[in-house]
C-alpha cells in the first residue's frame, strides 16, 4: 500500500521511537520483552509497538500503522488511516468502534511536522523535553481477510496543537500523561465520554522544537542525524535553484514532496 495512508486527523505523519527497550518497558509496565531498534524516521505502513490492555493485563504487540476497519472487504479499496481525529473519532464509522472497545499507547520520543514557508515544506522535529519515552494516544482494529489472515492495525489519535506548536502546524498527536495510561487502554471500565477527556494537547513548552534537514523526508533515512538542528550551510544547500528549466522544476518539486507530501 506505499505511504498512501490518510491523514484524516491532520497530522502526524512520521514519529520517532528511540529510547532504548527496557527505558519503554519501565515507563509502560507490560511484561515481554521486545528488543526492538532505535527509529528515527517511523513512516505508514511500519510496524509499530503499541501497549494495550489484553486478557486483564498490559501487553506489548506490533501493529501496521494505518488502520483498516474489520468490516473492510478488500484493502485494495481502502486507503489506510494513520490518524483519528479526537474530536470526532467517537462518532465516526472507521474509529467508533475502536474508541469504544480499542484503544492503546503508542510509545514515541517525539514526531516531525512539516512548515510550509514560502512555498516549501520545511521538516521540523519535536523532542519531549523529558528526555524520555512518553505515549501517544491510539486506536487499534484487527482486520481479516477471506482466507483467514489476521492483520492488527493502528492510528494515532490527534488534537488541536498547543499554542507554541501552532507556528509550525495546528494539529498534534494527543499525549497521554503516565497516571492516566491505564484510564485510556482500560475500555471495559472507563466509558467514550470520559476517555475524551484524556484527548487534550500536550502542556505549553512540553515539546523541543528544532528545524531538521529535508534528508527525514526519505522513508530509507533512517539515522540519529535526523535529529540535528539544521545549519545555514545545509539550509542553503537544500534550497531549490530559482532558474532552471520547466521540467527541471517539475520534478523537482516531486522529488521534494516525496515520502511525506501526501501525508499532509
Amino acid at each position: 500500500m506505499g505511504l498512501n495512508g490518510v491523514n484524516s486527523g491532520g497530522m502526524c505523519g512520521r514519529y520517532i521511537l528511540k529510547s532504548t527497550p527496557q527505558a519503554i518497558r519501565d515507563v509502560f509496565g507490560y511484561p515481554e520483552q521486545p528488543n526492538m531498534p532505535a527509529q528515527y524516521n517511523i513512516a505508514p505502513t511500519m510496524p509499530i509497538s503499541v501497549v494495550r490492555n489484553w486478557e486483564h493485563r498490559r501487553q506489548y504487540a506490533l501493529m501496521r500503522w494505518g488502520l483498516m476497519p474489520s468490516w473492510v472487504k478488500d484493502p485494495r479499496d481502502f486507503t489506510l488511516l494513520i490518524n483519528a481525529r479526537g474530536e470526532t473519532a467517537a462518532e465516526k464509522p472507521s474509529f467508533k468502534h475502536a474508541m469504544k472497545y480499542r484503544r492503546c499507547l503508542i510509545p514515541a520520543d517525539g514526531f516531525y511536522e512539516w512548515k510550509t514557508d514560502g512555498g516549501r515544506k520545511r521538516p521540523y522535529a519535536m523532542m519531549a523535553r523529558h528526555g524520555g519515552p512518553m505515549a501517544f494516544a491510539g486506536l487499534w482494529e484487527t482486520w481479516m481477510g477471506p482466507n483467514g489472515e489476521e492483520v492488527d492495525t493502528a492510528a494515532i489519535v490527534t488534537t488541536q496543537a498547543s499554542r507554541d506548536i501552532t507556528h509550525i502546524h495546528h494539529r498534534m498527536p494527543v499525549v497521554i500523561q503516565p497516571g492516566e495510561y491505564e484510564a485510556w487502554i482500560d475500555c471495559l471500565n472507563v466509558d467514550v465520554r470520559d476517555a475524551g477527556v484524556l484527548m487534550r494537547a500536550a502542556p505549553e513548552g512540553f515539546f523541543e522544537c528544532v528545524e531538521v534537514s529535508t534528508a527525514v523526508n526519505k522513508v530509507a533515512n533512517d539515522t540519529p542525524d535526523l535529529l540535528t538542528a539544521i545549519t545555514d550551510a545545509q539550509r542553503e544547500a537544500e534550497a531549490p535553484v530559482a532558474k532552471v528549466a520547466v521540467k527541471r522544476v517539475v520534478k523537482a518539486k516531486v522529488e521534494e514532496d516525496s515520502g511525506q507530501g501526501s501525508l499532509f
